[in-house]
Order: structure tokens, then C-alpha cells, then sequence
């Protein structure tokens, strides 16, 4: 690789973004099939109700109306799965009521599908659907978690006793032991704390376009999701009992998903069977409020944490119990969520030797609630960070200090957590010792006088934390409860003029594989990374993938195009050696080109392609012609990126108003294939990080109606909320147990960013007597906090 290479740790800029920029890109809306019909859904007004009529006569002859679907056309048609079963702390599995595609006698939420009309037209549907006549028995909403567990309460779904889906305990062996730390420890601190639900807000909202080819018995499905094979894989083999080889999903560009568009929903499923029962394309196109009644929402967990400390400011419990709000219906992952990709967090970065943690997960009469942006880990670290700084204030020792008394040590790796995981790698002293240096925390007390001396209240909030990504191993992931394999797959087709095509089954919706997926194969092929494509997002063209979520497209997807381009090599070498009659064993690959070791012989790369496209004088008889090797990878471990966050706020104490004024990371996410992308991710996560602590909040009232159901009322970051970020990567430790080293960012600044701007706020307002505010800290809670404090 030459030294202006554009391999792996180049920063080459995002080749997709010529066609984003300049509006070529081709999303699913722009997709549009001849004889094509729309389709609009009626949506219940109502949270809980007894679904009594659905009269849909008068709609039915209305001018440009093809038909109308009800519940009655979905009788022996399979619900919405769960992927993931979880069971509970006695042994039980979880309560899974049905989800089916259109409601059936209950409407749950509002924003739950009813009916739906497909017309010729979007507008003629729309006012189909107006003169539909439906008849709900309204019944009280369920809202309250707390209310809902507490007995007394309506009921989601009438086979849910107390509305309770499981009663998780983990790890349940430690339970008397952590009890037991608790009551015996020098202090014990102890915080009560919201994680509030959150709307995605992906720049694209979903669409659906469904096709059926009669001739062939085949269906397409375009749509926007970050995991096409599953879809296929759920709504083939328990929606519609779809053969996999007829069901092709295609998923081209899509704008954004921050987890929202992993999951399978019920307006997918319509769309493909829509198309075959009208005998023409179908499709839906979800506008913005819409998206906000029926997009998995994220977070929503109630929580008490307590951490036991002895006198030396060493942890040595930790206790914590929450309510994880459901919704009314289980998304496709949402049972995993706060159990195990939040639990075994909870030891975060520290040698906490137990750890107990207690989740009951609540229906509710609410939008579903699923992975959002880091899944699990952002409540795991939340609730540790923000009670280890209250800790830190109790006790009068300084929050970087104790936690570095606690932080696992350099040599103590690999470390065996109390709660199941084990982490690989990992300096997190070297990851603190660089927040300190970039945010200038000596320089702190002078910033900290000059705000003072204008009548704001300045606080510097530190936050450090460990992810679990790279999200995969399917035999691990398997005894969890998941009901799927979490592999990657890759197929790596070199073409005859020594081009490279990649077949990857990760999915990019913004993450720049374009770019950085052809970094790892050129680098390792030696060849400039222009000469390779990366192609996805079509079941049709790649066999099987696991999509893209939980960081997992270069750490699994990745590895599994290093292991398809190792088997590329060592056909090429065999190649070569023939080419240059040579033994295969002296034959080595560097800068584009096979030599013989310790002489002069060499071909290029283009020559062997060619050869094994041209076989005109090929050894037949031990090698094939043709270079195209496929691999499946599935890793031995999760990875563990870490890092430390450091955020510098100013307040005014008379509007209780929130500046962010410094925002400093140092993350270790092991080897890093291109900075320039990963410093991008870390700045979006961030942004959405600081979005939850002070700005965004989905809110319901007590009769199940969103307050906050459209951007007049839901107040996402804007570019002046953000302040420009200090972001370092350069603490490495790689991981172990995969052949790149690298571990994954694309939540890390969505993860470490709240309890940074938490404890940023409290350390301002500490001096007040402020010991903690929930999230979203908005200028009328901070306003409030302060004056209640006194």
C-alpha cells in the first residue's frame, strides 16, 4: 500500500455522499411501480378501547377506492413475532400477547392500525378512510408504570395479569449477597431516576412498497430498514408464510434508522400481502406525525440505583430496580433491551464485585417501545454514572478520582464481570487521563470564577463508560433468548479486470460503509480502494445477513469480509504460483502485486484476475476458475468500547436556562479503519446525547394521548444547542477476538453524553443544594429544582 493509501486509518472522505449531496440518492419513496396503488391507514384515536364495528360500506364506493382491509382479511394470518424471549427471575418465560397486523377487538394505542384503504390515489384513500365508521368502546388508558404493576388497573391485554411481562432478576444467585453489601457497607447512595422515552426522528420516515409477479409466485418488498434479511426472515416464516426463495426485500438508500428501523411493522407485512390480494404494486409512504405514533419509541425506564461504598471509597455493591416501559405491543426486540443488553452493563468500568439488577417490564396503552441509538447500555450507564457522582459529592472525594479507585486496571484484563460478560481489552485510566488533558479540567477553576463573576453557575460533568457492541455471538445470544442467529456474512467477487465487488449482509443507512468497507479489503489486497463496491441491502443479490445494529458492521461485518478476502488471497497465491511456476508456498502478496520470495518474479493482481477469469493455460485439475470466496462470521465475545466524557455547562440562575459550552470525548474503539467517519459518528451520537438530556421527552397524558406528537411540541437538538466537540481517539487497546481489532462507535456518544450533561448541570447547581433533576433538564425544571432546593 502506497504511503498516501487510502487502506485501513486513512481518512478518506465518504464517496456516497457525491449522490446524498447532490440529491441523487434513491430512497424507497422514490421508488414508484407501474400500476402502482396507495395505501392510507386509519389509526385509532383512542389509547384503550373495545373495538366494537368497523363499517367500511360507504367508504367502499367512494370515486378511486380499490379496497378495504379490516382485521377480517388478516383471520389465519400470523401476528408480528418477538425475536427475543426473555425468562423471568422464576423461571417463567415472559407474557407474549398477540400483535397482529390490523387490530383486532382492542385497539391498544393511539396510532394502532384499523383499517386501511388502498386507492388510486393517496388523496382519494384519505378521504375513504374518513367515511369509515368506526365504533370503540373507549376503556381507561394505562400510562403509569407504576400504576400499571401496582394492581387495580385496567388491563393492556386481558391474559396479562398487573400488565407485567416479566420480572427479570439478575444475576438472582447475588441477590441475597448484594443485600447483604448493602446493609453492611459505610455509605450507601441511592438515587431515584427517569430515562425518558424518546422519539428517533430519522431524517427519512418509513415507507413500504409492496409488488407481486403472478407469473413467477414471487413478492418484493421496498423498504426502509437496517436488516432486510430479517424482515424477510419474520415476515416470510411467521407473518405470511412466504417461501424464503419468493420473498425478495430490498432495502436502497435509507435516511437513517437509530434503531428505529431494525424492527418489523405491521404496515410492511400489509404492503406485501395488500399486493398480491389487489394484484398490483402497493404503497405507503408514513408522513412525519404519523411516524410519531407509530415508530418504535426508545428509553422509558424508571430506576433506583444504589451503590454501596466502603470507607475508602471502594464499590462494593450495586442494587438497582426498574420499570421498562413495553408500550401496549412486543417490538421485535424490546424484551432484550433493559434485560441483557442493559444488565450486564451494570458493572460498567469498574470492579464492582456484585451486582444485582431487577427489571419488570410494564405494558402500557403507549406506542411500542425498542432499541434506540445504544440500546440498553445508555440506561445501564446513565444509572451508574449519575450514582457514582452523587456518591462522589456524599462523600467529598473528587468524581475523577473515585472512579479511578475503582476503574479495572490495565492488568487485570481480560476482566470477568460479575454480570455474565467478559471484557476483552480496555486502559481506562489512559482514557480519563486524556478527557483531563483535552478538556483543560485544571484550567476548570479559573473558567469556572469568570462565569461567576457574570452571574451564571458554570459545573463541570465527567462520565465514563463501557458499551457491549459488535453485537453478535449467535451461541451466546441463542442462551439469552434470542431467536435468531447474530453472524455476518460476506461474499468477496473479484471480476475478470481485477474490480472488486463486496456482497455484505450489514446494511449501511448513514455510517459511510461505502467508504470505509472497501478501506479493509483494499488495504489487505493492496489495490486502491476505488477498485472495490460494496453492495447491499437487497436479499436477492446477498444470501443471508443480520443487518446493521448495536455496532456490529465492521466488527462482525467487517471480519467477515477479512475472512472472505483472506480465502480470495490465498486462491490468488495459488493462481500466481501456477502464472509464475513457482511453489504456492513461496508466493506473497504486497502493493497490488504476487512476487516470488527472493527473486524477481512477480505478476500484478490484474494478471492473476484474469487468469482465473481466462483459463486458457490453468491447472483445472486443482484449481476452479473464478475468484469469488464467501464467509460467515460469527465472533467468540461482544466488544467493549470505552471512553471518558467530559461536558462544560453554564446555567442562568434566573431562567434556569442550560449553555453547553465545551464538550470534550476520549474514546478507545481499538483499531480504527477511517477517523474522519468515526469522529463523525461520535459527533451525531453526542448531539443526540445531549438532545436527551435537555431537550427531548415524549410525553402522554393520562388518557394516552402524545403531548408531544409533532416538532411544534417535541423539541429536537438544533446546530446552536451543540457546541463544537474536542473528540480524541487515539487510546487504543484492539480488541482481542477479532481480525481487525476493532470494537465499534456508533453509540458511544449517545451512551456517555447524558449523565456527562446530568452531572455537568448538578455540579452548577450542587452549591444550591441541587442533588439531582431528571431528564430533560428544560430552563422550567432547572428553574424549578433550584427553588425547591432553596
Amino acid at each position: 500500500m502506497p504511503k498516501d493509501h487510502d487502506g485501513i486509518g486513512a481518512s478518506t472522505k465518504r464517496r456516497e455522499d457525491v449522490r446524498f449531496l447532490s440529491g441523487a440518492g434513491r430512497y424507497t419513496d422514490d421508488i414508484n411501480l407501474r400500476g402502482q396503488a396507495y395505501a392510507y391507514f386509519l389509526r385509532s384515536s383512542v389509547a384503550h378501547g373495545n373495538l366494537t364495528s368497523v363499517d367500511t360500506a360507504e367508504a367502499e364506493a367512494m370515486p378511486g377506492v380499490v379496497r378495504i382491509f379490516t382485521a377480517k382479511d388478516f383471520e389465519g394470518v400470523g401476528g408480528l413475532p418477538c425475536g427475543w424471549q426473555v425468562t423471568d427471575r422464576f423461571g417463567q418465560p415472559m407474557k407474549e400477547p398477540g400483535h397482529p397486523v390490523l387490530a383486532t377487538g382492542k385497539v391498544r394505542h393511539v396510532g394502532d392500525p384499523i383499517a386501511v384503504v388502498v386507492a388510486e390515489s393517496l388523496a382519494q384513500a384519505k378521504d375513504a378512510a374518513e367515511a369509515i365508521l368506526v365504533d370503540i368502546d373507549e376503556l381507561p388508558a394505562v400510562i403509569d408504570m407504576k400504576a400499571a404493576v401496582a394492581g387495580g388497573s385496567a388491563l393492556v391485554h386481558d391474559d396479562v395479569p398487573d400488565n407485567l411481562c416479566y420480572d427479570w432478576g439478575f444475576v438472582e444467585e447475588n441477590r441475597d449477597a448484594v443485600d447483604a453489601a448493602i446493609r453492611g457497607a459505610h455509605h450507601v447512595t441511592t438515587l431515584e431516576l427517569v430515562n425518558n422515552r424518546l422519539v428517533a426522528n430519522p431524517m427519512e420516515p418509513r415507507v413500504a412498497v409492496g409488488d407481486y409477479d403472478r407469473t413467477t409466485g414471487e413478492h418484493t418488498l421496498y423498504t426502509t430498514s437496517q436488516n432486510p434479511h430479517v424482515i424477510r426472515l419474520l415476515m416470510g416464516a411467521f407473518v405470511l408464510g412466504i417461501p424464503e426463495n419468493k420473498l425478495r426485500v430490498v432495502a436502497p438508500d435509507v435516511g437513517g434508522g437509530f434503531g428505529t428501523k431494525i424492527f418489523h411493522y405491521a404496515e410492511e407485512a400489509f404492503c406485501t400481502f395488500a399486493a398480491k390480494a389487489v394484484n398490483r404494486p402497493v404503497k405507503w409512504t408514513c408522513d412525519r406525525s404519523e411516524a410519531f405514533i407509530t415508530d418504535c419509541h426508545g428509553r422509558d425506564h424508571v430506576t433506583k440505583i444504589e451503590l454501596a461504598l466502603d470507607a475508602e471509597g471502594k464499590f462494593l455493591a450495586v442494587r438497582t430496580d426498574t420499570l421498562a416501559n413495553m408500550g401496549a405491543y412486543l417490538s421485535t426486540f424490546a424484551p432484550s433491551v433493559p434485560t441483557w443488553l442493559h444488565g450486564t452493563l451494570m458493572a460498567g468500568n469498574y470492579t464492582t464485585p456484585l451486582v444485582y439488577v431487577n427489571v419488570r417490564a410494564v405494558f402500557t396503552n403507549t406506542v411500542p417501545v425498542d432499541a434506540y441509538r445504544g440500546a440498553g447500555r445508555p440506561e445501564a450507564t446513565f444509572q451508574l454514572e449519575r450514582v457514582i457522582d452523587k456518591a462522589a459529592r456524599e462523600l467529598g472525594i473528587d468524581p475523577i478520582e473515585l472512579r479511578r479507585r475503582n476503574f479495572i486496571k490495565p492488568e487485570q484484563f481480560p476482566y470477568q464481570t460479575p454480570v455474565a460478560v467478559v471484557y476483552d481489552t480496555g486502559n481506562y485510566h489512559a482514557t480519563m487521563d486524556k478527557l483531563v488533558e483535552i478538556a483543560d479540567v485544571a484550567g476548570f477553576p479559573a473558567r469556572r470564577a469568570a462565569s461567576e463573576a457574570k452571574g451564571k453557575l458554570r459545573g463541570l460533568g465527567i462520565a465514563h463508560y463501557i458499551e457491549a457492541c459488535g453485537i453478535a455471538p449467535s451461541q451466546l445470544v441463542g442462551q439469552l433468548g434470542a431467536r435468531a442467529g447474530l453472524y455476518e456474512s460476506a461474499t468477496v467477487r473479484v471480476n475478470a479486470t481485477g474490480s472488486i465487488s463486496v456482497y455484505t449482509g450489514s446494511h449501511s443507512h448513514g455510517q459511510g460503509h461505502e467508504t470505509t468497507f472497501p478501506q479493509v479489503v483494499a488495504q489487505m489486497l493492496g489495490i486502491d480502494a476505488s477498485q472495490v463496491d460494496i453492495v447491499h441491502g437487497d436479499t436477492s443479490k446477498i444470501p443471508m445477513g443480520m443487518g446493521t445494529y448495536g455496532s456490529r458492521s465492521i466488527a462482525v461485518g467487517g471480519s467477515a469480509m477479512f475472512r472472505a478476502t483472506e480465502k480470495i488471497i490465498a486462491k490468488a497465491k495459488k493462481i500466481a504460483a501456477h502464472l509464475m511456476e513457482a511453489s504456492e508456498t513461496d508466493v506473497e502478496l504486497a502493493d497490488g502485486k504476487f512476487s516470488v520470495k527472493g527473486t524477481d518474479k512477480s505478476v500484478a493482481w490484474a494478471e492473476v484476475c484474469l487468469a482465473a477469469y481466462v483459463p486458457h493455460n490453468y491447472p483445472l485439475e486443482s484449481i476452479e476458475p473464478g475468484l469469488e470466496e464467501t464467509s460467515f462470521y460469527d465472533p467468540s465475545n461482544f466488544t467493549y468500547p470505552s471512553g471518558g466524557y467530559a461536558c462544560e455547562v453554564e446555567v442562568d440562575p434566573e431562567t434556569g436556562k442550560v449553555e453547553i459550552l465545551a464538550f470534550s470525548a476520549a474514546d478507545d474503539f481499538g483499531n480504527v479503519i477511517n477517523p474522519m467517519i468515526v469522529s463523525g459518528q461520535v459527533h451525531g451520537g453526542i448531539a443526540q446525547g445531549i438532545g436527551q438530556a435537555l431537550l427531548e421527552q415524549a410525553v402522554y397524558d393520562e388518557n394516552g394521548q402524545l403531548l408531544t406528537g409533532s416538532y411544534m411540541d417535541y423539541a429536537m437538538p438544533r446546530a446552536d444547542d451543540v457546541p463544537m466537540y474536542a473528540v480524541d481517539h487515539s487510546c487504543v487497546t484492539p480488541c482481542t477476538h477479532n481480525p481487525l481489532g476493532v470494537k465499534g462507535c456508533g453509540e458511544a456518544g449517545a451512551i456517555g453524553s447524558p449523565p456527562a450533561v446530568v452531572n455537568a448541570v448538578i455540579d452548577a447547581l450542587s452549591a444550591r443544594g441541587v442533588t439531582h433533576i431528571d431528564m430533560p433538564l428544560t430552563p422550567a425544571r432547572v428553574w424549578a429544582a433550584m427553588n425547591a432546593a432553596g
